[in-house]
C-alpha cells in the first residue's frame, strides 16, 4: 500500500542565511546539516540562572562567521538540558532554547543548543528535526534565498597606511 505524502514546497541550499528574530539575530549564515539530529547555535559568556522558579539562559551571539565585530546579547528560557555529541565525539551537556527560525520567508519555532562554535566554520547548524516536513535540501547549492550584502557578511579588512 502506497502512502501519499506532501512534499515541502520550501527548497534550501546546504547552507543558508538566516534569522532568529526572537534573538535579535538578524542574520546568520547556518549550514543545513540533516546528518545532525538537533540544531546549534554558537554561544558564548552561557550563565544560566533562575527567575520566578523557571531557569533562564543569557549569552551572546557572534552571528558573523571569523568576525567577533558584532556581538548580539540574548535571554530565553531553558527548555532542558541535553548531552550532545560533536562530530569529533566528545559529549557534553548543553542548554536547549525554543526559538523562531526564519528561513526564505518562513518562520517556524526551533529547539536548539547553545554551544561554543568559534573552532567550528559555522555559526548555526540547522539540524535535521527543524527541517523535517518542512523543506527539501538541494545538496548541490547554496543560498537560494540570496546573500546579505558583503559588508553584513564579511569582517571589515584592515588598512594600512596614512589617510590624509
Amino acid at each position: 500500500m502506497n502512502k501519499t505524502h506532501k512534499r515541502p514546497s520550501l527548497v534550501v541550499g546546504w547552507r543558508e542565511w538566516v534569522s532568529l528574530p526572537d534573538l535579535a539575530v538578524a542574520g546568520i549564515k547556518a549550514k543545513v546539516d540533516t546528518g545532525a539530529r538537533s540544531s546549534s547555535l554558537h554561544a558564548f559568556d552561557v550563565k544560566v540562572f533562575e527567575q520566578d522558579g523557571s531557569q533562564f539562559v543569557r549569552f551572546k551571539v557572534h552571528p558573523l562567521q571569523r568576525s567577533t565585530r558584532e556581538t548580539v546579547e540574548a535571554v530565553a528560557p531553558v527548555l532542558e538540558f541535553r548531552k550532545v555529541k560533536s562530530s569529533s565525539g566528545h559529549a557534553a551537556q548543553r542548554p536547549v532554547i525554543v526559538t523562531t527560525v526564519e528561513v526564505l520567508g518562513q518562520s517556524w519555532p526551533i529547539e536548539v543548543t547553545l554551544a561554543n562554535r568559534d573552532e567550528m566554520g559555522f555559526r548555526m547548524l540547522l539540524g535535521r528535526e527543524a527541517v523535517r516536513g518542512r523543506m527539501l535540501v538541494d545538496a548541490g547549492r547554496s543560498y537560494y534565498g540570496g546573500r546579505p550584502p558583503k559588508p553584513a557578511r564579511r569582517p571589515p579588512r584592515k588598512r594600512t597606511g596614512t589617510i590624509e
